[in-house]
């Protein structure tokens, strides 16, 4: 690629510029109907860069980015890196005070997407923003950022945290980057504030290929997407893959998608019915689960063709990591028995991620968990059951929220469902669901669905029906506000 040897490490910044200069006509993003070269994408890169270090970030510093899903999104992102400064995504959505509560715990060089003396000491530009025409658009000295972004995670429960990815943004252009292949055209379905579209949609550029960023998922156009511009992979969480399967037959069959050659399903658990109803579509070959985290201490994964076999499985640890499950006292439990999952990098405890805003859960020898359940099995294979803060109590009796979520939203008219725990004088928790569905259905009809699919104390003993989507873009759920809304209330 360019003049820089196979198997030496660049910066993004650098990867970028050798890109335009290799092939500048080539189209490295589309988004809507807004189609950007790779030489267009650096130039915009370098001058925004310009506009950023004028306004005084420099190495090392970490950058906010509010904006949604769209070119100006990628261009910012590549013009922080080029200045060895680090992303910072957060959504450009958020209410107000957890805003204010994530640049007060960044405390960024700069905020992207927000107007000048919204929060004093830390200078911003708004939306909409364009870098100056007499901003020079040549590369920049190369630098490379110590480190690759920060996510923001924890809204939900009222303590924001920030996950920073301690791996410097650097990388060898002649490889892929984890299940993106070099040259292939990505779909980015999913809203770039997350860890999963943030590097497919970013990494896929950098690998030589394209990146076809969506403004906000829908079913049928993703599809239509796909079909037109030959998309070779895509991560849809389960929330997507089920309103892709929602669409009536006929609309789903209008469209090609012989150009797939990997869909992923990751961000959560995935129903057993809704992976063979894809891999039944699609195919086993172009199938795959992964599970992991942001704080990237540990991962798996499973091709279709295993989990026919097994497919209530997530798969085994990638790339030299390791899982074990232990229990409530910190002992190592036998394969088949429900603990809480803990993981190991290669490299050890901190050699991925360090928090901002909070303290990990690890042991004294360095296994760390983010708070799932699960087991695993003779072969190594890991079975997830729930989060541990999710898990409801009701009666003496353990249930996983996902599982019985899971046998709602295999009725044909389910979109979505939240399941959580609400207070009981007598069972201590009652199980209580919250299910949009698209025609409307009455309670008594999921209780018949359910009552073939789990036994009798898994079955919620109320149904609360709802027009509004329950997850996120990226299959999120604020499991925490929607219990105190009803609690409260």
């Amino acid at each position: 690629m360019g003049n820089d040897r196979s198997g030496e490490r660049i910066s993004y910044g650098r990867g970028l510029s050798v890109l335009a200069e290799r092939d500048p006509g080539r189209i490295a993003l589309v988004h809507e109907d807004e189609t950007v070269t790779r030489d267009a994408l650096e130039r915009g890169a370098n001058r925004l860069a310009r506009e950023f270090e004028a306004r005084g970030v420099g190495l090392g510093d970490l950058v906010t980015i509010a904006l949604p899903n769209s070119v100006a999104f990628v261009e910012t992102a590549f013009a922080i890196w080029k200045l060895g400064a680090v992303p910072q995504p957060i959504s450009s959505h958020l209410p107000e005070a957890e805003r204010a509560a994530l640049i007060d715990l960044a405390k960024p060089a700069l905020v992207v997407g927000v107007d000048e003396g919204r929060y004093p000491g830390r200078p911003s530009i708004p939306a909409g923003f364009e870098a100056s025409n007499e901003r020079s658009d040549a590369p920049l000295p190369d630098r490379v950022s110590p480190e690759r972004q920060a996510l923001a995670s924890g809204g939900s429960t009222g303590r924001p945290k920030l996950i920073i990815d301690v791996l410097p943004a650097e990388f060898d252009p002649e490889e892929g980057f984890y299940a993106v292949n070099p040259g292939q055209i990505a779909l980015v379905p999913g809203p770039m504030y997350h860890a999963g579209p943030f590097l497919n949609g970013l990494l896929s550029i950098l690998a030589g290929g394209a990146a076809i960023v969506m403004s906000r998922f829908d079913p049928a156009r993703s599809l239509e997407l796909i079909d037109r511009h030959g998309v070779q992979f895509v991560n849809f969480v389960p929330t997507m893959l089920q309103r892709i399967w929602r669409l009536p037959g006929a609309e789903r069959e209008r469209f090609h998608l012989t150009s797939l050659e990997r869909v992923v399903s990751s961000g959560a658990a995935c129903p057993v019915w809704l992976k063979l109803a894809w891999m039944d579509w699609i195919g086993d070959a172009r199938f795959v689960e992964a599970y992991g985290a942001s704080e990237r201490i540990g991962g798996t994964m499973i091709t279709g063709s295993e989990l026919r076999l097994r497919p209530d499985s997530v798969g085994k640890p990638t790339a030299g990591r390791e899982i074990r499950i232990l229990d409530e006292s910190g002992a190592l439990l036998p394969p088949g028995e429900v603990g809480e999952v803990y993981m190991r990098p290669p490299g050890g405890q901190g050699s991925t991620y360090r928090y901002v805003g909070a303290e990990s859960r690890a042991t004294e020898d360095g296994w760390e968990s983010i708070g799932d359940m699960g087991h695993l099995d003779e072969e190594g294979f890991l079975y997830l059951a729930d989060r541990r803060s999710d898990m409801i109590v009701t009666g003496g009796a353990n249930v996983y929220p996902a599982e019985v979520e899971s046998a709602i939203d295999a009725h044909d008219s389910v979109h979505s469902s939240v399941v959580i725990g609400l207070p009981h004088d007598d069972l201590g928790q009652a199980i209580h669901a919250i299910v949009e569905a698209r025609p409307k259905i009455v309670a008594d009809v999921l209780r018949e669905h359910l009552a073939a699919r789990l036994v009798r104390y898994k079955i919620p003993s109320t149904f609360e029906f709802v027009d509004e989507p329950l997850r996120d873009d990226a299959g999120k759920v604020r499991r925490s506000k929607l219990r105190a809304e009803r609690v409260d209330s």
